[in-house]
């Protein structure tokens, strides 16, 4: 490392960490994350204001009673109404009248919606609910409990059973999670705490590799267009250049997750949770380092023939897409992490970090496996840095025309 390539990311640095596009994604980025991880379900939770009116259209005469009954005894308003409020719907005694009212009466809105109980529901247990909104899954689980007790009871009281008997003897089993480590030590661990720390640094890498990837290409286009790259390399080589812009917006980066992680840390202790535990982390900032260090690579190899703006926003967005699929495989890694499928996943570069941050707080990967897709990373980084180097060298002299697959090719056999 000379020192051009460090003056060059000094004043990466002190350009970017200036800007105000940085200073508000340092404070917005984390308020988007709290937002689209906490904002959907306290509104999901959220209780009603209000009594909600539902239809019943009661084909066996029996159930709309005690289904009132349990819902006014199960359900309330915090000031103390009802919750729901059943409105039997008869029609003119035929079942096709009474759904035409229904009907109506939805989009009137003086029902939510009606439930239909057909005769054979005590057999069947097969009941229809129908409202203009039939996302509302609250309504739909509540009654469907509620109504699945009053049918159970019923057909227990026909074979001759007591129900309150019955009730009293069901034990309700509560299966609480112990992660047990390879040293047989044990420690309480849940579904969302398992999932979320490996989540977080998921995310984490995701928009460190788009805020800086973005700015990186950005900043060679920038100087391209305006030929003060030209100025630039009269008082540093191609490489020194390269080097010092990835070092300046690594620096930029880590600032930013030093700040994010900050703030979660405060989170943690002030909900005292442990997100993280230690040789979990030691282990996903190594893949979250190499993996920067990688996807930083590919950013300058593909991004340095840029020629506009355009283009550079739609390159990068086809590169972080390869950080998003991950995510689509974070069930599948959770149940089956020692999978034939997901160990080859790990052994592909551009997934190695994203695979491993997710396996390695579920189920510990085997020893070689660790020191195997280390290995792949670095190798990966040092042959892309290296490519990199050769297009860049060449490619941020090239104008108004983007080369071609064989150019770039050729650029790279070049001593």
């Amino acid at each position: 490392m000379s020192a051009k390539a460090f003056s060059v990311a000094a004043w990466e640095f002190g350009e970017k960490v200036k800007s105000k596009a940085f200073l508000i994604s340092l404070v917005l980025m984390p308020v988007i994350i709290v937002a689209f991880g906490v904002l959907p379900g306290l509104l999901a939770s959220k209780p009603d204001d209000k009594p909600v009116a539902i239809g019943v259209i009661d084909g066996t005469g029996e159930l709309t009673a005690p289904l009132a009954g349990r819902l006014d005894e199960k359900y309330r308003l915090e000031n103390g109404e009802p919750n729901y409020v059943l409105r039997p719907i008869e029609g003119h005694g035929d079942l096709a009248s009474a759904k035409s009212d229904a009907n109506a009466m939805v989009a009137k809105g003086t029902i939510e919606g009606y439930f239909y109980i057909p005769l054979v529901a005590f057999d069947s247990g097969k009941v229809e609910y129908r409202a203009e909104n039939v996302g509302n899954f609250r309504i739909q689980e509540r009654f469907s409990t509620v109504l699945e007790d009053i049918i159970m009871e019923k057909r227990l009281q026909d074979q001759g059973l007591n129900p309150a008997l019955v009730k009293k003897l069901k034990t309700n089993v509560d299966v609480k999670s112990i992660k047990v480590s390879e040293k047989g030590e044990e420690r309480e661990s849940g579904f969302l705490e398992t999932f979320f720390s490996a989540y977080i640094v998921i995310m984490m890498l995701l928009f460190l590799v788009m805020t800086s990837g973005q700015l990186l290409i950005r900043s060679v286009v920038e100087e391209k267009s305006n030929r003060v790259i030209e100025v630039l390399l009269s008082s540093c080589s191609a490489r020194e250049l390269m080097v010092g812009k990835i070092l300046g917006l690594s620096g930029l980066g880590i600032l930013q997750m030093l700040v994010w992680g900050l703030i979660g840390l405060a989170v943690s202790m002030k909900t005292s949770t442990a997100v993280f535990t230690p040789e979990y982390l030691l282990l996903s900032v190594v893949y979250f380092v190499l993996g920067y260090l990688l996807y930083s690579a590919i950013f300058v190899a593909l991004g340095s023939p840029v020629t506009t703006e355009q283009e550079a926003q739609q390159l990068t967005s086809y590169l972080t897409l390869l950080l998003v699929f991950p995510i689509a495989f974070a069930l599948p890694v959770m149940q089956h992490p020692d999978s034939l499928l997901i160990k080859l996943f790990s052994f592909f570069p551009l997934l190695t970090p994203t695979i491993m941050v997710l396996r390695i707080p579920i189920q510990m990967p085997a020893l070689w496996e660790i020191v195997g897709t280390i290995a792949v990373l670095i190798v990966s980084t040092i042959v892309m840095m290296w490519a990199a180097g050769k297009i860049f060298r060449t490619a941020i002299l090239v104008y108004g025309k983007r080369p071609t697959i064989p150019e770039l090719i050729s650029w790279l056999r070049r001593a």
